[in-house]
């Protein structure tokens, strides 16, 4: 996670992240594989930028899978809002699919960043399923 925020201003705030997996043919939601805050945080977003994880920056989003027990599916509350998240990534890596620039990718995911129930922390989602990133398949979000 950048410690500077939208804005361009050093973000104080603690930085918070939580990884979701979701596979549709063994899970009924989304599953929280790791959370945390601080250093913790930083390294679920390192690892997720390591290998290519979308990272997704939603401060509330964040802050309510940071409260959910690790290994435990999200709650149906919380479905819009992680739906949301899915769409916006899936939106990107479309347009990465159909070679966009550098510039335009930049452009897409601030569009994505400025969306409805973003914020202030990362949140970012793998994919699980065989072949295609751009699947809904499976998720790390913060």
């Amino acid at each position: 996670m950048s410690k500077f925020d939208a804005k361009g201003k050093k973000n104080t705030g603690k930085t918070k992240a939580a990884a979701l997996r979701y596979r549709v043919e063994d899970n009924m939601a989304p599953v929280v594989i790791a959370s945390g805050y601080g250093n913790i945080a930083d390294k679920i977003i390192g690892i997720a930028e390591e290998k290519g994880i979308p990272v997704f920056k939603d401060d509330s989003a964040a802050s309510m899978l940071c409260m959910l027990e690790v290994g435990r599916d999200i709650p149906v509350e919380l479905y819009e809002v992680i739906a949301a998240i899915y769409m916006q990534i899936l939106k990107v890596s479309a347009t990465v699919k159909h070679g966009a620039t550098a510039g335009e990718i930049q452009a897409g995911l601030q569009n994505a960043r400025s969306a409805p129930a973003t914020g202030g922390t990362q949140a970012g989602l793998e994919n699980s399923a065989p072949g295609d990133p751009a699947s809904p398949g499976g998720g790390t979000g913060a």
